[in-house]
This record gives structure tokens, sequence and C-alpha cells, in this order.
């Protein structure tokens, strides 16, 4: 839920907004492409709204939205200009940062042996555009993983610096949303250099780090004022108390570990194809393989690494046993160690409540529904 600023916060939230009329909205591109960005942000493509590199205003998600639900999601065309009215598509920034599929290694071989070589990752600075407040949370979640853990991701860092964030504040919820539930949204409220909140003829904006604030100062743009941030808030907090979804998570994770033996893990066992969208396109799951891949001449190999999922029964497996055989079992790992042994393991929640796995489910398996039923006590 958003906070109910203090007197002292509100005028200094007052003071430090500026406002962007959309046809201005060009302007921020070509600020951030003349500062050496290349400019990601969402696109329409393809029935979905992916993020992509764009040069123009023009090829943003100009009036249109989307209609989420379980296993079903729709671009529609909205009434009025707005450019970020679509909540998200199957895509977060999780592969911008984690590959799908990377090099990791390069082995050369010669008369005299061998020598093997780290293949780090060029990437030009980039500035992402229209980042969600679930995955900016997300993205939190994944510099946990690969940048501060004991062992920080060499290719995951050459990827993240350089990296400047412009977030969007929602001001409307997909049905499938639940983000209110672990505080990730709708307000981007830490971790972007900028964020924008739509209103009917432009954008409050206002920077959250000194290199949003020379973005922003570079565009002189009018204070936004009292009565346009006012109606920010208004829109942030109905955004908010409209969610349709949520979870309870008191008692988590001790009360999943409780429940490991629940008849539910078995009956949503017996709907889930195990195909593995959900880990796909969640923002923060991060299961991989390694694999060496000789050249055919013999002049050396290439080890690799691509994403995995624990839905993949080989996932599981090692010599002579698998120890998740069954479809119910993948589903109990993957639900527990998003809900509750991430908490133990990294200090924080898997899930930001973005609802993708839901809406990108083709069976439609809801995990608000499924925590819901977990919380009654087995028969």
């Amino acid at each position: 839920m958003p906070r109910s600023p203090s007197d002292g916060d509100e005028a200094n939230r007052i003071s430090a907004s500026r406002f962007l009329a959309r046809p201005r909205l060009q302007e921020l591109i070509d600020a951030l492409r003349g500062r050496g960005y290349r400019v990601i942000a969402p696109v329409p493509r393809d029935g979905a709204v992916v993020y992509a590199e764009v040069e123009s205003a023009d090829a943003l998600p100009r009036g249109l939205r989307e209609s989420q639900a379980p296993g079903r999601y729709r671009l529609e065309a909205a009434t009025g200009d707005r450019v970020f009215d679509v909540v998200n598509g199957p895509g977060a920034l999780k592969p911008f940062f984690f590959a799908p599929r990377e090099t990791l290694l390069q082995v050369r071989t010669d008369a005299a042996g061998f020598e093997a070589s780290e293949t780090l990752p060029e990437t030009p600075p980039t500035a992402f555009l229209g980042v969600r407040a679930c995955d900016l949370a997300a993205l939190g979640v994944q510099d946990r993983i690969f940048r501060r853990g004991r062992f920080p991701d060499a290719w995951y860092e050459a990827r993240r610096r350089d990296v400047l964030v412009v977030a969007v504040n929602c001001v409307r919820s997909a049905a499938t949303c639940f983000c209110t539930s672990f505080g990730t949204g709708p307000e981007a409220r830490e971790g972007h250099d900028l964020v924008l909140t739509e209103q009917e003829d432009g954008f409050v904006a206002r920077s959250g780090t000194p290199a949003g604030a020379e973005v922003l100062d570079g565009l002189s743009l009018p204070p936004a004022g009292a009565e346009r941030v006012e109606a920010e808030h208004g829109a942030l907090v109905a955004c908010a108390e409209g969610m349709e979804r949520g979870i309870d998570t008191e008692g988590f994770p001790e009360l999943l570990y409780a429940r490991l033996e629940h008849p539910r893990w078995a009956e949503t066992g017996e709907r889930c194809l195990s195909c593995g969208n959900c880990t796909a396109v969640c923002p923060t799951c991060f299961c991989h393989d390694e694999s060496d891949e000789p050249a055919l001449d013999g002049s050396g190999a290439v080890r690799v690494r691509e994403w995995d999922s624990c839905f993949d029964r080989d996932h599981a497996q090692v010599h002579g046993l698998n120890f998740r055989p069954h479809i119910a079992h993948r589903y109990r790992q993957w639900l527990v160690h998003k809900l509750g042994a991430w908490i133990d393991q990294f200090g924080e929640s898997g899930c930001v409540g973005c609802g993708r796995c839901i809406t990108w489910c083709p069976v439609g398996i809801d995990i608000t529904e499924e925590v819901a039923a977990l919380r009654t006590e087995a028969p």
C-alpha cells in the first residue's frame, strides 16, 4: 500500500516533482540516447508487450492495455492516449542480465596443450524505460543472488553495470497482480534512477539518484505542483486497494514446511503439465544448467550456461535416482522454495507478486489459490 506522506515528506515530494508532458516523452528518450545509452522499453509484439530497444516513443504501447486471467493474456484497445497502461507482459528484466543461454568458458587446444579463458559479455550502457515496481523488486532479488552472494557472478555483473532505470508507477493493476502482498508495488520506492507516474496528459517525474537527477535537470521541466502530486498519490492508493488477488504470508516459511504432506500437492500435480512456463516468466527464478560442448574437429570446447527449471524431471536426476519423480513433488519444490526456503536462503521472499506465473500457466494454476488451500489443515 502506498504510504501516506507526512507533512514534511509531502512538501519534499512536491518540490522534487516535475511534469513531463506526454509529447515530450521523446525528449526523454533522446536525452538518454544522447548520454550513450541504448533504450530498452516495453513494445507491443506478437500479441503481447515485451522489452525491446526503441529509438522513438511511437514504438511504445500507446492506447493499449492488457486483459489477464489464469491462463489468458490479450492486448486490447484502451480509451485515451496513455503509453504505459499495459501492466506487464511475459518478459521481465531477467533475460538482460541473466542470459537464457551464454558461453562461460572457451577452451582452445593445440599440440602444446590447451588454454582456457572466460568469455565475459560486452554490453553497451543501457537505460530501461517503463520498469514496473514488481520487476524492480525482482531485479533487487537477482542482485542479491548474483552480485552480493558469496560467489559474485562475473557474467551477470558485466551486464548489470552501466545501467540506468526509469521506473513507471502502476496506476492500474491486472487481475493477476498481487504485489501488495509482498510490499513490492504498485509504487517504485527504491532501485530506480527516475520514476514516472502517468496521468491523462503526461507524467509526474522524480529522480532517485544523482544520475537520474542529471537527466531530469537536462530536460528543464516545469514543477508538477501540489495538485498533480496529490492526484498521483490517490491513483496509487486506488490501484493498491483495487488489487483482486493476494497471499497471506503470515507464518512463512514455517507454515509451508508443516504442509509438505498436504493432499493439495497431489491435486495440483494432476493439473500441472510440468512445462516450466512459470519458471521461465518468473522474474527471479534462476535455476540453470552448465554443459561442455566440444568442437567436432577437436580444436577446443565451450562451457555453456542455460536456463533450466525445477519442473524438468531431469533437474532432479542423479546417478541411479530421481528424487522428485512426480509432478506433484516438483510443484511443491517450486512453491515451497519460492515462498519459504528462499527466505531462509536469502533473507527475503522469491516472489514479488507480478502474477506472471498465473497468467502464463497453460492450465491456469493460481499460486494465490494454492497457498490459501495449503493454509487449511489436511483432512
